[in-house]
């Protein structure tokens, strides 16, 4: 009889529930948007029972399309948004104020406070990860500081923190009664609190932070039987769960040191495999663990995180109305047969890897009456391959390994002239897999792992098939002019806020 495993893939604008058969056929697929709340300039937040709510119903509604019940499953695994923090009441399971989303800034106070004091080196040593706005401790540290209450109900364990996965599996797992409070290791590597050398909670960390650890959750591999599910998937097993791009690292089957993947979704992470050895990094980049499955020895990554990729198109369909749905951005784009010379800087949040500039903000350079909103798509799409490109040069220079190709996964893969233009402005090939949904099969293989469904590694090798191949076309005339355009048009964002 063939297994069928569940993978639930929560991400910043949506969550989705997949069922595959025997880890390659997708059998059903559901998905919902949850509401994106910007209550200031820089915030950014979701309502965590809005999350929890949708993921039960993606659920029945995978199942209801498939004809199946939950009984028919032999496992799920779940995959997660990182960093987005939230802090609920363990007796009532209420959160007690809005997640905080990985890419909200109202942090940069206690950052800069930091930096200040010194502790850049200390985190960069103990987490691997620089002082910003995006990690969790210190939106944990400033939910304690606002929200009443909080902290006396952290001290002494009635409010539980977690990120999405922890959220997700107390719930999935009982809730109020008897949930499981966990979280495995590559989320809780994202919340500057965990040692990455002994893969626990760090206790200068959480004194620098200020952080009960009675809130905290228990650190867990990726791929384990962490507890059997209450509704909706009554004794289902849980059996897996990374952080989205830790997961998408997997079901790239990027399994040797030297393996990369991007990821282009929200954001857009790039990760490379670096083996049983942490890489800490000078060039900007992010030190992280890729998985630990089940009693085998860590695995760690290098990692390019940008904040804006796909959401800059859905703020030019949102905001500025330049397009009615996010599909309809390549042919805009390729209605002119270049940029024009406009160049966007997506700094809604600041910039990531490999600048970490807090203080950027975003900007719209090299504007002529000739530009037109073909040319603003355009560029709003090149963007996303430029810093792609600085997040590579970064990694190559950071490892020594040169990298021979570059696999890609998530929505806006499906975009043709983003992904060629990504291969000339890399001049290396991009390939693209046959399966998109790498995210939610690194969860389902992780699942798999741990029941038993799939042998080993060589397992999920074999399974991993290329769609697409896309050549480096571009002259290096144009490339060179087109790079130091970028170049020039990223220093221009750089300080805006004071």
């Amino acid at each position: 009889m063939p297994r069928l495993i569940g993978a639930i893939d929560q991400g910043t604008t949506s969550t989705r529930f997949l069922i595959l058969e025997d880890t390659r056929t997708l059998r059903a697929f559901d998905q919902r948007e949850h509401r994106q709340i910007y209550p200031q300039p820089g915030w950014v937040e979701h309502d965590a029972a809005e999350i929890w709510t949708n993921t039960q119903a993606v659920i029945h509604g995978a199942l209801t399309k498939a004809g199946l019940t939950a009984g028919d499953l032999s496992a799920i695994g779940v995959t997660n948004q990182r960093e987005t923090t939230v802090l609920w009441n363990r007796a009532t399971g209420a959160p007690l104020h809005p997640a905080l989303v990985w890419m909200d800034t109202r942090t940069k106070p206690l950052v800069d406070r930091l930096t200040t004091q010194g502790v850049g080196d200390l985190l960069r040593a103990r987490t691997g990860l620089p002082p910003a706005t995006y990690f969790s401790a210190a939106k944990l540290a400033w939910l304690l500081e606002n929200v009443p209450d909080a902290r006396q109900m952290a001290q002494c364990g009635d409010a539980l923190f977690g990120t999405i996965d922890s959220w997700l599996i107390w719930n999935l797992t009982g809730g109020p009664k008897g949930g499981r409070h966990i979280t495995d290791v590559t989320n809780a590597a994202r919340t500057q609190l965990m040692n990455l050398t002994t893969l626990q909670w760090d206790d200068e960390l959480l004194r620098l932070f200020d952080i009960p650890r009675a809130c905290l959750p228990d650190i867990r591999a990726s791929s384990e039987i962490y507890g059997a599910c209450a509704a909706p998937l009554d004794g289902v097993p849980l059996a897996g769960a990374l952080g989205d791009q830790h997961a998408a690292l997997l079901g790239q089957a990027c399994l040797k040191p030297g393996d990369v993947k991007n990821t282009y979704g929200t954001g857009c992470f790039m990760l490379m495999n670096t083996g049983p050895t942490p890489y800490f990094s000078t060039q900007g980049l992010i030190t992280t663990l890729a998985w630990k499955l089940g009693d085998a020895p860590p695995v760690y990554a290098l990692e390019g995180s940008i904040a804006i990729a796909g959401a800059l198109v859905q703020w030019l369909r949102d905001n500025l109305g330049l397009i009615e749905s996010s599909s309809d951005i390549e042919a805009l784009a390729s209605s002119v047969p270049d940029n024009g010379d406009v160049y966007f800087v997506p700094a809604f949040s600041g910039l990531y890897a490999p600048y970490w500039h807090e203080n950027a903000r975003g900007i719209i350079a090299g504007l002529t009456r000739y530009s037109t909103k073909a040319h603003i798509a355009r560029a709003a799409l090149e963007a996303t391959a430029y810093q792609t490109r600085d997040a590579l040069i970064a990694m190559t220079q950071e490892s020594g390994v040169e990298i021979g190709e570059l696999k890609v996964d998530g929505g806006m893969t499906a975009n043709n002239l983003l992904m060629q233009f990504q291969a000339d402005i890399l001049n290396h090939a991009v390939v693209r897999p046959h399966n998109l949904e790498t995210t939610a099969m690194g969860a389902i293989y992780a699942a798999a792992l741990a029941t038993g469904a799939i042998a080993g590694l060589d397992d999920i090798a074999e399974r991993w098939r290329m769609e697409r191949r896309f050549i480096p076309a571009m002259d290096a005339e144009t490339r060179t002019h087109l790079l130091a355009k970028w170049s020039k048009a990223i220093t221009r964002s750089f300080d805006w806020t004071d």
